[in-house]
């Protein structure tokens, strides 16, 4: 597993609006392709540069594809970074706040000490 990995999807995804959008209406697609294409390229860097064994776990990809926040955060994926992409992808489909509280809620069962965070 590797939280840099899940990282850098969330805050690649989360900075290129046609993307975040592309992850919002095919997550199944748009982790496959990311993962084949972008995975393996160091951030911002030339395209030419890249590494060759960068690749989600199989629960990773799960959890990306199913948009699960939660499971996210428990394998210590940066909680800024799903619910800052998170919010760009569901705030339109409910009122203000909603989507916010929402995620909170779905977080209600997380308790001290939380996971690791740091890459």
């Amino acid at each position: 597993m590797s939280k840099y990995l899940l990282d850098k999807f969330l805050f690649t995804v989360d900075r290129d609006p046609e993307l975040t959008e592309r992850y919002r209406e095919d997550p199944v697609g748009t982790v496959r392709w990311w993962e084949a294409e972008m995975a393996n390229t160091l951030l911002n860097s030339t395209a030419a540069e890249k590494t060759t064994w960068l690749a989600f776990s199989d629960e990773e990809r799960r959890a990306l594809t199913e948009q699960d926040h939660v499971t996210l955060f428990a394998m210590g994926a940066h909680p800024f970074l799903t619910l800052t992409l998170f919010i760009a992808m569901f705030e339109r489909d409910h009122g203000p706040m909603e989507y916010q509280l929402a995620y909170a809620r779905a977080m209600d069962h997380v308790t001290m000490p939380y996971p690791d965070i740091s890459t």
